[in-house]
């Protein structure tokens, strides 16, 4: 894989022509410099700027869906599938030796990748990009991002890249100290900095896969009408999930919530989907039905063969909202 110079906003654009304005899943430049953020929000509509153009989304909040276009459109399906906009498709099989990979993973983003941004503007925050993640563009219009086996740091129209080794060699390459200051209390400990990571371009498209596909079934939902108080969606690089919050925090019962999607942890060895109720929850319903947290959970062979993984997921995360904040 070659890196090459992103500006997913851009190429959308380029590809639906001057009659509409795309949205999409993943950060686009220019940094945003305005907090509480500092991030642009990829999906969003409504800019007074474009308000005489049809908004192509991929949620139910624009004019249009990525999916009515890619229908009778092959070359805007090829476009579409793997930034997870429509022509969505089965989840792959989960690699070998996949936890022991996997945390090293995690290790590169919490310990590493998160500490260029936060070093710029405080924020640790990550997201789902195209054959990866990293982070929102930050600073002088610089993204961070891991792209297959690389490391890849973009910055104004220049792109840099280096193979991924160690924790250490990422560190150095990108300036920055390899911490745990990220750290959950589900986070794996950094260890050795000089220890060769178990991360490949296999493993990083099947996280990515997962990501990805949980980030468009997450972005729907976080448009629902009445879902109060959404959060961004976000990769936060401690727990090493992609997840939104929706819900009144100040309500008398239980209904604000957090709804993920994690690529796995001590507790499931495999990809699950979550939702965490910010309170007690019925123990009587049998939904609410993970033992290692209170809330819910679904596992990856439930998703993996469907041919719409994505709405599988919205739906699992549709039951849960109705349960805390009602349909």
């Amino acid at each position: 894989m070659t890196p090459r110079y992103r500006n997913p906003q851009a190429e959308a654009n380029a590809i639906v022509g001057d009659d509409l304005v795309a949205r999409v899943l993943e950060p686009s430049p220019p940094a945003v410099q305005i907090g509480p953020w500092f991030a642009d929000d990829p999906v969003a509509v409504g800019s007074d700027d474009q308000a005489a153009s049809r908004v192509v989304t991929p949620t139910s909040a624009g004019d249009l869906l990525w999916t009515d276009l890619a229908a009778d459109d092959e070359a805007m399906a090829d476009f579409c599938q793997p930034r997870w906009l429509a022509n969505h498709r089965p989840l792959s099989a989960v690699p070998n030796h996949y936890p022991v990979r996997r945390d090293d993973l995690h290790r590169l983003a919490y310990g590493v990748v998160s500490n260029t941004r936060k070093a710029a503007n405080g924020k640790f925050g990550l997201r789902w990009t195209m054959d990866g993640f990293g982070t929102p563009f930050f600073g002088n219009d610089t993204q961070v991002r891991v792209e297959g086996n690389l490391l890849v740091v973009q910055f104004g129209d220049k792109v840099e890249a280096e193979t991924i080794t160690t924790l250490g060699a990422a560190a150095k390459f990108l300036g920055v100290e390899a911490t745990s200051d990220q750290a959950e209390h589900d986070t794996v400990a950094l260890g050795d900095l000089d220890r060769p990571l178990t991360v490949d371009s296999e493993l990083v498209a099947f996280i990515s896969d997962w990501f990805g596909m949980a980030t468009a079934a997450l972005e729907e939902l976080r448009c629902t009408p009445d879902g109060p108080d959404p959060s961004r969606v976000q990769l936060w690089p401690g727990h090493f999930d992609v997840a939104v919050e929706i819900g009144d925090a100040e309500s008398d019962r239980v209904t604000r919530a957090t709804y993920g999607a994690s690529p796995g942890d001590a507790a499931h060895p495999e990809p699950y989907l979550y939702v965490g109720p910010w309170g007690p929850v019925d123990p009587g319903d049998p939904f609410w039905n993970d033992t290692a947290f209170t809330g819910a959970s679904l596992s990856y062979a439930a998703i993996q063969d469907d041919p719409n993984p994505c709405g599988i997921a919205l739906g699992f995360y549709r039951q849960a909202f109705s349960r805390l904040i009602g349909s």
